[in-house]
């Protein structure tokens, strides 16, 4: 239940909307907006009338939420949510990011030198693997709190945020000691007490669809992450399971539309790990600006047939710059840029 309150309505008013909700067992959430407050009531079991609100003193109208996921939806709150990160990247708004980067970070050499060449052409994240989920137990499962260390000397160097991913509660701890983002990966999209995890470290969090996941199930671990007070939640759209073999995944572009339209939450794009094939990185790359994602998530390795973990979806170098070019192009197409390289400042 949200309780609009009136444009001109006093701080006394809304505190007491919030005492009075608070004095029947539940939780309150002020929500601040452009115009007006609103109220949130969290934890209402259908036993209170709408009509209880209405009579309060600065309450404009009481708007049931009737989607299973609250704060995340759009009911809850109208305009978009922009996560904004230590350098300045922003998403959710009109700028679209950039997260690049290699799957696993393999060595110093290997993370510093392609840190250098992604800031140069205009990437703002660094993505890359310190605690790699792996399908075999013998793959390379990463370098662990080393990798997360040369991760923060690559920020140190060129001011670009970092973005990795955290395994378990443990691991949690170690990456919000280092990144500037937290992944909860496809994996362990419904890993309940990782999302409560992160959502109580209170960093922001990049949340990938599961492989099998609807966009309902999607949000509602999304509001697992909110619901413990962390409203900075980024969602990813990363392919999910399907009967055909030409790719990895089905990247579902669709989401994207269909998320904002349900949900004031960023979303990002990664057709990396949508397709599993470098040649259709780019195609999609370039589909999923145009279908409005807030930023995407590429995996760039300096030399992918000599990398440790999925150098078949990464682009060379060269390649992501050639994309660079292309989706800023699209971007503007739809009145939209992207986030301008570090150093540099928007139009």
């Amino acid at each position: 239940m949200l309780v609009v309150m009136q444009h001109n309505a006093s701080s006394q008013e809304i505190r007491d909307v919030v005492d009075m909700i608070q004095e029947m067992g539940y939780e309150a959430r002020p929500i601040p907006g452009r115009q007006r407050t609103s109220v949130g009531l969290i934890g209402n079991d259908g036993q209170i009338e709408p009509n209880f609100f209405q009579s309060l003193p600065g309450v404009l109208e009481v708007i049931p939420v009737s989607h299973s996921y609250k704060q995340v939806s759009r009911e809850w709150k109208e305009e978009n949510t922009v996560v904004s990160l230590p350098n300045g990247t922003q998403l959710g708004g009109r700028q679209i990011a950039l997260m690049a980067g290699p799957c696993a970070v393999e060595s110093e050499e290997q993370i510093l030198g392609i840190a250098r060449t992604l800031a140069g052409m205009g990437a703002t994240i660094l993505r890359g693997g310190a605690f790699k989920p792996r399908s075999s137990p013998y793959s390379f499962q990463g370098l662990g709190v080393e990798g997360l260390k040369l991760l923060a000397k690559a920020r140190t160097e060129t001011g670009m945020a970092i973005v990795t991913e955290a395994l378990d509660a443990e691991s949690a701890d170690h990456v919000a000691e280092y990144a500037d983002i937290i992944q909860v990966g496809a994996r362990n999209m419904q890993n309940y007490a990782l999302l409560r995890k992160v959502g109580q470290i209170g960093k922001p969090i990049l949340l990938k669809r599961g492989l099998s996941a609807t966009i309902e199930e999607l949000l509602l671990a999304a509001e697992y992450v909110i619901a413990e007070g962390n409203p900075n939640v980024i969602l990813c759209e990363r392919g999910v399971r399907s009967f055909d073999t030409q790719t990895r995944n089905l990247l579902d572009l669709t989401a994207i539309p269909v998320v904002k339209s349900l949900s004031h939450l960023p979303i990002i794009a990664d057709p990396s790990h949508g397709t599993g094939v470098r040649a259709k990185v780019t195609p999609m790359a370039r589909a999923a600006v145009a279908a409005g994602a807030d930023g995407l998530m590429v995996e760039v390795h300096p030399d992918p047939n000599r990398a440790l973990s999925d150098g078949a979806q990464s682009l060379y170098p060269e390649q992501f710059q050639a994309l660079m070019n292309q989706i800023r192009v699209i971007a503007q197409a739809s009145d939209r840029e992207l986030t301008p390289p570090l150093g540099r400042t928007g139009s």
